[in-house]
């Protein structure tokens, strides 16, 4: 199956069928999890963890009691470099048919945080939980995706922009990046909004954060960042997987943008 195919199939599992996690696909799961690499080249620490001898529990997962979450050190891109690796992690675990949901408010935070040993200067920004997707969805979970309208997207105009934010840019000249492009729009997000403003120039592909309030901790931990870190893996593995030479830098290209608005990074094109 193409990365392209895996984003389009895969939905988030909160309801499990109650069978214990086959070892082989624990293992590959951690293995992958250990080639997670990201552009910030931040280095994240993976742990599988049982919640029943952790004590671990999320109220909104049902039938499994599998989970894994990472660690990284409070630094600049930590929340980009976090989401990139983490959606690597996601989208193997479905291509071997288990399986995620991101989960980073419901959660008994504090048991998670302890089995993963988070240190001091460290943070644990998600977790997912792991298994085999039930037939059926439970109830909680419907009206979860019911609430944030889980399966719809904003259009392509409303994202993706031309030279400027004042030109919106059409899937039709959108050229070569159209994959690439419609990868970002699929992207899953917190209570799915969707932070992402993509400017394409001449050579360059330029991400941006439409913050929306309530998503920046006391501390300055910004949430959305994970978002846009899921975002710019879904662009660089599909642009890739097209073909098309990308690579990811950080230099402000001086486009004017509103007071919602930030920089976040770039992919030149080659």
């Amino acid at each position: 199956m193409s990365m392209m195919d895996l984003i389009r199939k895969r939905r988030s599992v909160r309801t499990f069928d109650g069978k214990e996690l086959k070892e082989e696909d624990v293992l590959r799961i951690m293995e992958a999890a250990g080639e997670a690499g990201n552009p910030f080249d931040i280095p994240i620490s993976w742990k599988i963890l049982d919640g029943k001898k952790e004590g671990l529990s999320s109220p909104v997962v049902v039938g499994t009691d599998t989970f894994i979450a990472g660690k990284l050190g409070r630094v600049p891109h930590a929340e980009e470099a976090f989401g990139y690796s983490f959606e690597q992690v996601v989208l193997f675990a479905e291509s071997i048919g288990v399986g995620t949901t991101w989960i980073a408010g419901t959660m008994n935070r504090g048991a998670f945080e302890r089995a993963m040993e988070v240190g001091e200067e460290e943070v644990m920004p998600c977790m997912s939980p792991l298994g085999y997707p039930a037939k059926k969805m439970a109830f909680r979970g419907m009206m979860m995706r019911k609430g944030v309208k889980a399966d719809s997207r904003l259009p392509f105009g409303e994202l993706f922009f031309e030279e400027d934010f004042g030109t919106s840019l059409t899937e039709e000249k959108s050229g070569r990046l159209k994959e690439a492009l419609e990868a970002v729009r699929l992207a899953p997000s917190a209570v799915n909004k969707q932070p992402w403003r993509v400017v394409v120039t001449e050579n360059a592909v330029h991400f941006y954060e439409k913050h929306s309030g309530g998503y920046v901790s006391g501390g300055g931990w910004d949430m959305q960042k994970i978002d846009m870190g899921i975002a710019l893996c879904h662009f660089e593995l599909v642009a890739k997987e097209s073909g098309i030479d990308a690579a990811l830098e950080v230099a402000d290209p001086g486009i004017s943008i509103g007071s919602d608005m930030e920089y976040i990074a770039s992919y030149r094109i080659g």
